[in-house]
């Protein structure tokens, strides 16, 4: 694994710390959870970053834990839902409160803003716009020569669509995407060079929707995500810090999931050719190859809750007020719950049976919009091209949340 990653199989568990954001950017970090999940499936990390924190690395204790509201919590005064959650969203000039680091009841009601848009049958009316927006896209994609898939299309696709939900200004779209990377970055990581630039580019995404708001306040209802929340009953009095957390919760949460997702997608199908194969020959394995690129993928690495009581998970006593990180992309590789986890498998027979959309109260409320924007995705790029085939090395995000992809060369290929 080089010098800078020791060897998983050696290292005593109590220096293992996979919160690590280079793990991921090396790709590397399977194989230290997977020694974790046979020796430490619940492990104490006495120094990080981030602080002390336990790891759950098994899926039938990620479920127990999100399940347990009652005793685990996510909010933001107590830690938030991800590690590191107070140096992004609570220092360094930025107070930003999400709906996804609160418990009920505000959670409940926050969440119920959006709800209308994403519920299933306002979902199946976004299905012409997301197909139109991608032909457009796909269309006018090079052909037989490289090009970065991640900068023409994952992030295109996914920018488009999160600007239409908003009703955001066209020509500023791309604005969006920026500030979903700025929102979970920490300087040096490629994204922003500063905790004031940082500040600084949060701050405009604040001011540029405070002003949409009060363009749009004496509106009649309309279904994009501002409108609902400027007429919602638990979103409609929100204060600035709320405001911001919930516009990067909803920003973050519609482009990172998918379009990471996209990308994977790719790098699956290279990987496995057989998979490639079996999915040209019946496009209809489309339908659980969705969930199976998700569970593969696994986008969102992980989310946080603190104690607030002692309790035992599988025998190990986590006292109140102990951070614990829920890994998701652990539990995904979960051979108790998941047969030959790591394969990427198109026709796989329980394909959601998986954890990347969360479990419980705090399940993705946008989990219909990330499975129907790949789904269409593909069937569109079945349609035209026989082949996206990578050209170079992936170049991966350096994070611990969020699990994706900065570049990836492609050349396409058609039928």
């Amino acid at each position: 694994m080089g010098n800078e990653h020791p060897d998983p199989c050696t290292l005593p568990l109590d220096q293992i710390d996979v919160s690590n954001p280079r793990l991921y950017r090396d790709d590397v970090a399977d194989a230290y959870f997977a020694r974790l999940r046979e020796e430490a499936p619940v492990h104490y990390c006495a120094h990080s970053d981030y602080g002390p924190f336990w790891s759950l690395t098994r899926y039938a204790d990620i479920v127990r834990v999100n399940a347990a509201d009652d005793v685990f919590s996510c909010d933001y005064e107590r830690g938030g839902h991800i590690l590191g959650y107070q140096k992004l969203f609570r220092e360094h000039g930025v107070d930003a409160r999400m709906f996804q680091s609160t418990d009920a009841p505000k959670h409940t009601e926050q969440r119920k803003a959006i709800a209308p848009l994403i519920a299933r049958a306002s979902v199946r009316d976004m299905e012409s716009l997301m197909r139109e927006l991608c032909c457009r896209i796909l269309d006018d994609l090079p052909i037989g020569e490289p090009f970065d898939w991640v900068e023409r299309f994952s992030i295109e696709m996914t920018t488009q669509v999160l600007a239409r939900l908003f009703d955001f200004p066209w020509a500023q779209r791309r604005l969006l995407t920026r500030w979903s990377d700025v929102a979970v970055t920490e300087p040096g990581f490629g994204i922003v060079d500063s905790w004031e630039q940082r500040r600084d580019e949060l701050e405009s995404c604040f001011t540029t929707f405070a002003g949409l708001w009060q363009e749009r306040a004496g509106d009649a209802p309309a279904n994009d995500l501002l409108s609902l929340m400027i007429h919602s009953p638990g979103t409609k009095d929100l204060s600035p810090e709320e405001f911001l957390g919930n516009l990067i919760n909803v920003i973050v949460g519609g482009n990172d999931t998918t379009r990471n997702s996209f990308t994977g997608g790719v790098v699956a199908l290279n990987r496995y050719p057989d998979a490639y194969e079996k999915l040209r020959a019946d496009p209809s394995l489309i339908e659980t190859m969705v969930p199976e690129i998700i569970r593969w993928q696994t986008p969102i690495s992980h989310m946080a809750r603190t104690a607030l009581e002692d309790t035992e998970v599988d025998g190990k006593l986590i006292k109140a007020g102990d951070r614990v990180a829920l890994w998701y992309i652990s539990g995904n590789r979960d051979e108790r719950m998941i047969d030959n986890p790591s394969a990427f498998i198109i026709d796989r027979k329980k394909a959601r049976q998986h954890l990347s959309f969360g479990f419980g109260a705090h399940h993705c409320v946008g989990y219909r919009v990330a499975e129907l924007q790949l789904k269409v995705a593909w069937e569109e790029i079945l349609r035209r091209f026989r082949q996206i085939e990578i050209v170079g090395e992936p170049v991966r995000t350096c994070s611990n949340a969020i699990h994706g992809y900065s570049a990836l060369p492609v050349r396409l290929h058609r039928w």
